[in-house]
Parts: structure tokens; sequence; C-alpha cells
């Protein structure tokens, strides 16, 4: 749908992707609105290479603006409504090696998933047949050929036969996880904004990789604050009339990456050197009046926030000694 500058109706047809870059390329250069969905990035940057200006918005900015009863043609109303607020949030259009990126972390989680059900289904079969083991999978990995070599007694010919599936995949899987680790190891090494950030304690090449997939350079926004709260680092707020009332972290944004802060906010709390890191100070005295995990949240939005400072400075990470951070 097209909108003239009063609003009115100027064209209201559906068009296959195809179709609609034979259309755009035959019209003046306009303001594009579009939902950020799948495909939205690639067809983005089509149509800026035909000189228009295009901006991506996150569905749930453009569902206030949806009136009366939900269709394409409605949803196309609402978000050319939406692209014209000044005051509205876009979404940066991914780089080919963003999405590259961004798809070997989604592949490595659903390995990572796939792996951890594999293992649950394993020690269940086995402890079916009475052979139990610790819980860390490293003593179910240890004991494996153990259990094959000497399986007669415990378990049948066909629970044997599916046992060996089992253990297979979760080798096969294995390997295939630390393909992709080492992958991200080499991009990370390779990209001057993953090692800059690197230097920042709890971030790995996962972490670094998964940040720089996500934002890029971080200009999408204004200050590292902002980063953090796209992420959900911050506290969630219910407040009203004139009553401030925070709640636990609000959880939004790219949940994946949260989770990954989070995992290197933990290790970067536990084995980071208080009496030599800048931030030891700040560290020990939240440990006095915050729970552990309160103090690992907090330190995943300090992480997030150094990141965002790094990426868009284009400077390297320099730890003052001297000062406390903010």
């Amino acid at each position: 749908m097209a909108l003239g500058a009063a609003g009115k109706v100027l064209v209201r047809k559906k068009f296959t992707q195809k179709q609609l870059l034979i259309f755009t390329a035959n019209m003046q250069t306009s303001l594009i609105g579009m939902e950020a969905c799948s495909g939205a990035h690639f067809l983005g940057r089509a149509l800026r290479s035909q000189g228009h200006d295009v901006r991506l918005i996150a569905a749930k900015f453009v569902k206030p603006f949806v009136k009366s009863n939900k269709n394409d043609f409605i949803d196309a109303e609402a978000i050319a409504e939406a692209v014209e607020r000044k005051n509205m949030r876009f979404v940066p259009i991914k780089t080919d090696d963003q999405l590259d990126l961004q798809a070997i972390h989604r592949v490595r989680d659903r390995l990572m998933s796939r792996r951890t059900a594999v293992i649950n289904q394993l020690r269940a079969f086995l402890l079916e047949r009475g052979l139990v083991f610790a819980k860390t999978p490293s003593k179910l990995r240890d004991a494996m050929p153990e259990v094959l070599e000497n399986a007669g007694a415990s378990l049948t010919p066909q629970m044997l036969h599916l046992i060996e599936i089992l253990w297979g995949e979760w080798k096969m899987v294995e390997q295939q996880i630390e393909q992709l680790g080492d992958e991200l190891e080499r991009i990370s090494a390779a990209d001057a904004g993953c090692t800059r950030i690197r230097k920042i304690p709890g971030i790995g090449p996962v972490v670094a990789t998964a940040i720089v997939a996500a934002i890029g350079n971080g200009a999408a926004f204004r200050k590292g604050r902002d980063f953090a709260a796209w992420l959900g680092l911050v506290p969630g707020q219910y407040s009203t009339g004139g009553k401030a009332k925070l709640l636990s972290i609000s959880k939004r944004g790219n949940v994946y990456l949260r989770k990954i802060l989070i995992h290197g906010a933990r290790a970067a709390v536990l084995r980071i050197k208080r009496d030599r890191a800048p931030i030891g100070a700040w560290l020990d005295a939240l440990d006095l009046r915050a729970h552990k995990n309160v103090v690992v949240v907090a330190m995943a939005n300090k992480l997030a926030r150094i990141a965002w400072a790094v990426l868009s400075s284009g400077e390297e990470y320099r730890p003052l000694p001297n000062k406390l951070p903010a």
C-alpha cells in the first residue's frame, strides 16, 4: 500500500517479492517502511540499492497503529503510519556478514539443544536398565565405552542397538558444535570489532560475534544504557501517579544474546581478580548488598554498555585502574 502526502491511498495492491522489486524500480525514490521479519533485511538492501529510503520497524511498534480487525492491507496502512513518526525506533538493516554470523549462532544453539535432548534420552534409557551415572555429561561420556562393551548382562540386543545410535548421534553433534565454535573463533579473530570487545573481561569469541551480529557498530543506539535496555538487562517498570515501581529485569529484546552475555558475566564475576581489576571494588560493594544472581545480571549490564562504547567509538578497550566504573 502506498500513501500520499495527505495520507491518501495511492496504491492498494498485493505483490510477490519479485513483482515488488520490479514495481519499485520504476517509481520515484520514496520512503518505504517494512515490518522487521524474515526476508526483510534482504528486501531492505535491495530497495536501498534502488535509491529508496528504507526503514524496518519491529512488529510490536506497528501493532498500536492497527485499526479494527487485522488483514494485510490494514497492516500495510499501519506500517505506513508508523514509519512517518518522528520518534519511532527503527531496526538497522543487517549486512550479509551479520546474517551469516547470526545463522552460525542459531545453528549452534539448536545443536546444543539437540545434544542435551540426546543425553537426557540416553540417560533415561540406561536408568530403566539399572545403569545410573552422575548428572554431568562428562561422567556419562567417559562411561559410554564401558557400557557398550559390557552391556550384555544389562541391555537387550534391541536396546543396545538404540544406545549405539544415540551414542553415535551424540558424538556427531558434539563434533558439529566444535566445528562451529572453531568457525566463530576464526571470525572473531579476523573481525576488528570482535577483536576489540574480546579484551573486555567476560566476553569471548562466542559473545563477541553474537554482539557484532546483532548490532554491528552499535549505531542504532544513542548510548550503552539503551543497548542494555534493548537486551532486557534493566528492571521492568510499572509506574503511575508519580509512584515509581521497578520490577525484575524486563527480558526484552534478543533472548539468545542476553543468555550468553549473562553466562559470560557469571564467568567474569567468579574468575576476575578483584584486587587488580578496576571493576573489582564495584563488584565487592555490590556483593555485600545484593543476591549473587543480581550481581551477575548487573555485571552483564555493565559488559553490554562497555561493549557498545568500544564498538561505537572504534577505540580499544582501556580499563582505568584508578577509577571505579559509573
